[in-house]
């Protein structure tokens, strides 16, 4: 664990999982910096030990665990591993963010783990579907709208239920850079408003479907 203050206390208590870049942590870093989310990160968890997000993490002066999936003979056993981690933390939600291991969901956790995938889900997602990949299968399909999801996370790849989605154009020069651009900026406003509804507890899981309670 890396040396770090402990999260101020006030908003919802959410745990970031990162296998990459960071870009989600710092978006909502950013957020809750402004004022437009009432939460805290309160704890970062990395599946690998040198990728950029662990850096940002650091230089937000988030507490920080490294738990590389290689060193685990099973899904199950990574998984007790990261919820080790957070365990000391009274965490409310899970907000996964680039995390590209398959994690289980004990029942403690139903309904508090959620995820953004890079495409209007049920196309274009499950195993082997992430980053540039996701992108590049859309293009290939001829599609003229692509988007993002943000859906809470089951024992399946990219299946959970849906809370919220968001349209992009496909553009006829597009090519999975300039795509994938378009997408990420929407993933920043989806993401922390889908987070915000979990704080206002507005959201009802009703088998495969979320329903959206009013203010």
């Amino acid at each position: 664990m890396e040396q770090a203050d402990t999260a101020k206390a006030g908003g919802l208590r959410i745990a970031v999982l990162l296998s990459g870049t960071g870009r989600t942590l710092e978006n909502l870093i950013a957020v809750i910096g402004r004022g437009e989310l009432r939460a805290s990160v309160v704890a970062v968890v990395s599946s690998r030990a040198s990728v950029r997000g662990n850096d940002v993490a650091r230089a937000a002066n988030l507490p920080l665990f490294v738990v590389p999936r290689r060193r685990f003979a099973s899904v199950e056993s990574f998984s007790q591993a990261v919820y080790a981690s957070l365990d000391p933390f009274a965490v409310d939600l899970i907000v996964l963010a680039g995390f590209l291991s398959q994690l289980t969901i004990p029942p403690a956790y139903r309904s508090r783990v959620m995820n953004v995938h890079p495409s209007l889900l049920p196309l274009f997602g499950g195993l082997g579907f992430w980053g540039e990949r996701v992108h590049r299968a859309v293009l290939d399909a001829g599609m003229k709208v692509s988007g993002c999801t943000v859906h809470f996370v089951d024992e399946h790849y990219d299946a959970g239920p849906i809370i919220l989605q968001r349209c992009v154009p496909v553009l006829e020069d597009d090519t999975t850079e300039t795509l994938a651009a378009r997408v990420f900026v929407e993933e920043q406003r989806l993401y922390p408003e889908a987070i915000r509804l979990f704080g206002q507890d507005r959201l009802r899981v009703d088998g495969q479907r979320v329903r959206i309670l009013p203010a």
